[in-house]
């Protein structure tokens, strides 16, 4: 059976890099009908965050990301890794090593000025002296010495490393704390893990971590390393770029779906497809299709998908999801009408409240360039007519075909362009010379507000 997981620190929020690796593990582990688990890698104690930790959580919750069994925590399995650490020992396959840092890091200084790549020098192998006082050992597997590191990589293909390029590097502090690439290489081999699939900035921890495997007679996984993101112009991803908590994304109004879709197109595609659902994406996912070359993040193409997800969305949805944003129209009068006027001009959700806001709240101001551009010296008679001639008309205005019609028998018998009434009455009714079309803004305010409205504006400017 098929067994993926994803493994963040928390000593930082989830990023969209670390949700990205997450949902090919996840999808994968979908598609074969297998287990996706969540690992918090948490025994750097000092530099864990709870917040990072509740963030990771929360992120999973809300793009619908499940996982099976409960969340594993290393900081909780301490005592299964000494028990492996205690093995090696006793099998001479791990020893204590003396060397302090100061020795380390002039051995380090020593092998750089003579152009060698900076490693420990085995020191302590196989020593069986007397220990020096004072120094606490940490506890260093050893690495093989001859031979090579051949393993196979879904993306990569062929890794072939010369075994003498990893050193004896330390799988317990002098604290007794475990290091990484051992509890990693522990963990992954007891919870069954047949799929490891990661950021290629863990391409060179591989071959360490396949030294412990090998050390404790474990079956290797299948490996995927998975190319960076950059951004638009090909450079590493920043904060400013989008590489920020994923659920910063939902305060910016976006939804979990299409952040999903625009991820899952980061390095990976199925023809030349661009919109993919969930359960889609659960049936034909293949991390052998993800792509060797860093993919650019593109935010336009994000806020594409974004406002395709939006404009699919039922109205009953939209005004739940508007509801966190400061819109509650769940139970308005007009939510369909409402919802039909706005939601083709809202590429996010925030943006989709502003533009409902604007046509429930009368405006407060009135922007400088629009009223230069489009109330002249005759708007004001203009409007008033018009106004005149809406409330002649009253009882028969409900949709806004008959707001419209009313609209054009006033252009009509006053032999005017519709910029004449158009652009004052948009004014008048926003504040501002974009919106949604004026007969729908009518039909959702009413005839009354809309005359409050102008006659307020007709005041003011």
């Amino acid at each position: 059976m098929t067994v993926a997981r994803f493994a963040p620190s928390p000593t930082g929020y989830l990023h969209i890099g670390g949700l990205r690796t997450a949902l090919f593990s996840w999808l994968w582990a979908k598609k074969m009908g297998g287990k996706f688990l969540l690992r918090i890698e948490d025994t750097d104690m000092a530099r864990n965050s709870q917040e990072a930790l509740v963030a990771i959580i929360e992120a999973f919750e809300w793009v619908g990301m499940d996982y099976d069994g409960e969340v594993i925590y290393q900081s909780q399995r301490f005592d299964i890794y000494n028990q492996y650490i205690v093995r090696l020992l006793e099998e001479s396959k791990a020893y204590k090593c003396y060397m302090s840092k100061e020795e380390l890091d002039a051995l380090r200084e020593s092998q750089m000025k003579a152009g060698e790549r900076p490693r420990y020098d085995g020191k302590y192998r196989d020593f069986d002296g007397t220990p020096p006082l004072g120094v606490e050992p940490v506890i260093r597997i050893k690495a093989p010495q001859e031979g090579r590191i051949i393993f196979r990589d879904g993306v990569k293909g062929e890794i072939d490393i010369a075994a003498d390029e990893v050193d004896d590097f330390v799988i317990a502090r002098a604290d007794g704390s475990p290091t990484y690439n051992f509890v990693v290489a522990i963990d992954d081999a007891l919870m069954g893990v047949t799929d490891v699939i990661r950021g290629d900035d863990h391409l060179y921890n591989t071959p360490k971590q396949i030294v412990v495997y090998n050390a404790l007679g474990f079956a290797l996984p299948n490996f995927y390393h998975v190319a960076m993101i950059n951004n638009e112009q090909g450079k590493k991803l920043s904060k400013r770029d989008g590489a920020t908590d994923v659920m910063e994304y939902q305060k910016l109004g976006y939804l979990p779906e299409a952040l999903l879709n625009f991820l899952v197109r980061l390095g990976w595609s199925y023809g030349d497809q661009e919109i993919f659902s969930v359960e889609e994406l659960q049936t034909i996912f293949e991390p052998k299709s993800l792509s060797k070359s860093s993919s650019n993040y593109n935010l336009d193409k994000l806020l594409w998908l974004n406002a395709h997800y939006i404009k699919n969305k039922t109205n009953a949805e939209l005004a739940q999801l508007l509801h966190p944003f400061g819109i509650d129209i769940r139970e308005h009068d007009e939510r369909e009408l409402l919802l039909d006027a706005t939601k083709e001009r809202g590429k996010t959700l925030v943006e989709l409240a502003e533009q409902i806001m604007m046509i429930l709240k009368a405006p407060e101001s009135y922007d400088e360039k629009a009223v230069k551009k489009g109330f002249k010296a005759d708007s004001k008679e203009t409007l008033l007519d018009f106004i005149t001639m809406l409330e002649g008309w009253d009882k028969a205005l409900h949709l806004p075909c008959d707001y419209h019609n009313v609209l054009e028998h006033f252009v009509a018998t006053k032999e005017i362009g519709f910029g004449k009434i158009g652009q004052p009455l948009r004014i008048a009714l926003l504040g501002s010379m974009t919106g949604s079309s004026l007969d729908e803004i009518m039909a959702i305010i009413g005839t009354k507000e809309t005359a409050d409205r102008v006659k307020r504006a007709i005041a003011l400017l």
